[in-house]
C-alpha cells in the first residue's frame, strides 16, 4: 500500500501543533489523545488514522493529484515510535518525574516538526535502517 506524501506531512503538522500545545500546557488528556492517534496510525496505517481521514476527506479534495506517494510501512512504523514516546510522556506527566514527560513529548515534537517542515521522517529512516540491517 502507498500513501500520499502530502497526507503524512499534514498529519505531522497537526501532530506538531498538538505536541507543542502539550508542552505549553502540560495537558495529560491532550497527550493521551495524541497517543490514541499514534496507536491508530500504527495499528490501522496512516491513511486510516484520524489525521489521515481528516486529510482524505477535507484537505485532499481541495488539492490536485499527488505529486508522489510512498510506501505506507515506514510512516506506520514511525507512528509506533511516536506512540512509545507519547506513552513515556504520559508516565512522566501522570506519575512523574515531570521532566520525563516533557523530554519525551519534546522528542516526539522534534520528529513531527522535521517531517512537517522539511519532509524528513525520522521514524521512517529508522525503519529503513532496521530493514537494511535485517537484510
Amino acid at each position: 500500500m502507498r500513501v500520499d506524501i502530502r497526507g503524512t506531512r499534514f498529519a505531522a503538522a497537526v501532530t506538531t501543533a498538538v505536541l507543542a500545545a502539550v508542552l505549553v500546557s502540560g495537558s495529560f488528556p491532550l497527550l493521551a489523545a495524541q497517543a490514541l492517534v499514534f496507536a491508530a496510525g500504527a495499528a490501522l496505517g496512516v491513511a486510516r488514522s484520524p489525521y489521515g481521514l481528516l486529510f482524505r476527506h477535507l484537505v485532499r479534495p481541495r488539492l490536485g493529484p499527488p505529486a508522489g506517494t510512498e510506501d505506507a510501512a515506514p510512516p506506520r512504523f514511525a507512528q509506533g515510535v511516536g506512540l512509545v514516546f507519547a506513552l513515556v510522556g504520559l508516565v512522566g506527566y501522570g506519575a512523574g518525574p515531570l521532566w520525563l514527560g516533557m523530554a519525551a513529548t519534546a522528542c516526539a515534537l522534534a520528529a513531527a516538526f522535521l517531517n512537517a517542515a522539511f519532509g524528513y521522517c525520522l521514524g521512517c529512516e529508522v525503519y529503513l535502517a532496521l530493514r537494511r540491517i535485517a537484510g
